[in-house]
């Protein structure tokens, strides 16, 4: 079963009442990692994949979803400032119809623009040296990416849907 890139309106419709959601920051040498907890309220950075080749990355996205039961990916689309897609944001369109083939979980595109930038001001002003700044920033970038993403799942939740 290929997955389906869908948008968050439509993942809001077909989400069961409880079950991770996993937030993906899609670099050119890592990918940053985030999870849910199954109330889908908070996003927690996970981790921080080194980039090898696609195979290898995807495979390693699947164990530590399957690992993590995740039913979705909300994964960074790196928009232009002026909301136009350039190379970045092709290369994470690519990587998901490359990866669709290989998991049946849903995708969905959140804007991440000035997602790393906001994560870094962050860590300096917590005085976070600059090498555990580059440690973190990715893993970072997708929990913020993924807590955006939640944030607007509460509000679009479809009205008949029990309060959790």
């Amino acid at each position: 079963m290929a997955s389906a890139l869908i948008t968050l309106e439509e993942l809001a419709t077909r989400l069961p009442p409880r079950g991770r959601l996993f937030g993906l920051d899609l670099g050119t040498k890592t990918i940053g990692v985030a999870v849910s907890d199954v109330e889908r309220r908070l996003s927690t950075p996970v981790e921080t994949i080194q980039r090898v080749k696609f195979g290898k990355d995807a495979q390693a996205l699947i164990k530590l979803a399957d690992a993590r039961e995740a039913i979705g990916f909300v994964i960074g689309l790196p928009l232009n400032m002026d909301g136009s897609e350039g190379p970045r944001a092709q290369a994470t369109r690519a990587f998901v119809r490359s990866f669709a083939p290989l998991d049946g979980r849903p995708f969905v595109f959140w804007d991440e623009r000035l997602s790393t930038a906001a994560v870094t001001r962050s860590l300096i002003e917590q005085d976070v040296s600059r090498a555990r700044r580059a440690e973190v920033v990715d893993r970072m970038a997708a929990a913020y990416i993924l807590q955006g993403a939640l944030d607007r799942l509460k509000r679009i939740a479809p009205k008949d849907a029990p309060a959790t």
